[in-house]
């Protein structure tokens, strides 16, 4: 998987004039250290993102129906109460999903987001008093953060904004990453390059939706990178194409990858059995 890269555009073109050649327009941060413009830390408010990933103990499906249809439904209630006991201004998101049968180290994943990382905390905590934990491993757990990226201008409707808007297609392909040192030894203008060829091989992919955040010193990766689309064929072509480009080759880890189902909580659950 090392030909995706976290800071590209999606399938989606960005709004900007696009250049003679028919590229995009992009932006270059001439100074993305921050060591010569002295530039002061950003305090602004920003979307925090937690993907859980949850592993059921095969005992749980040992006990009788009526219990497990009990504990499933406490479950339920903590997670959304999580969003639903909230005010409104919280901003709090619950995205649930479904990997029953499509990976063996996890069955499903909800993807929370909110503008204080305690939050994640707390929706924890919830879950941590039911008794369905009492079966659950959580052997994927990741955090970060959403930031607009320096290769791309402001693109309408892309989590490369300051919100992500997320869930909107009916596959999340989910994978850490981080490039390798090297890379940040290039000069801007060649990272930019790169990237504007990335950019361009991913254009016409327009079913295909990135939402990059940044894990930089606060979980172990550097971005986690999620991709909303309904059409996995289309996702599939576009990793493929992207392994040509030259920037995979700075890729140092990218996995391991999590095709993620959309789903009601309900239903995430009862495919637990």
């Amino acid at each position: 998987m090392s030909e995706q890269k976290p800071e590209q555009t999606p399938a989606t073109p960005p709004t900007g004039r696009p250049a003679a050649s028919g590229r995009p327009k992009m932006m270059v941060d001439l100074d993305p250290s921050g060591q010569v413009t002295g530039r002061e830390g950003d305090r602004s408010n920003r979307q925090f993102m937690n993907y859980a990933f949850f592993k059921l103990d095969p005992a749980f499906r040992r006990l009788p129906q009526a219990e497990r249809d009990e504990i499933r439904a406490e479950f339920q209630a903590a997670a959304e109460g999580w969003v639903s006991d909230a005010p409104a201004e919280k901003g709090l998101i619950l995205r649930p999903y479904s990997l029953v049968g499509v990976r063996g180290d996890v069955d499903f994943m909800l993807w929370r987001i909110a503008f204080d990382v305690r939050d994640f905390q707390e929706a924890q905590a919830r879950l941590n008093r039911t008794r369905l934990m009492g079966y659950l491993t959580q052997p994927y757990n990741f955090v970060s953060m959403n930031k607009r990226s320096q290769y791309v201008n402001r693109v309408e409707g892309s989590g490369h904004g300051l919100e992500v808007l997320p869930g909107q297609g009916q596959f999340l392909f989910i994978y850490p990453f981080m490039k390798t040192r090297a890379w940040y030894d290039l000069t801007p203008h060649s990272r930019q390059g790169m990237m504007d060829e990335h950019i361009h091989a991913s254009a016409p992919f327009k079913g295909v939706r990135i939402n990059t955040s940044y894990s930089y010193g606060i979980d172990d990766q550097e971005f986690v990178v999620s991709f909303d689309s309904d059409y996995p064929q289309e996702f599939v072509d576009l990793v493929h194409r992207l392994r040509y480009t030259e920037a995979s080759m700075y890729t140092l880890q990218d996995t391991p990858m999590f095709t993620c189902v959309k789903k009601e909580l309900a239903g995430v659950l009862g495919d637990l059995g």
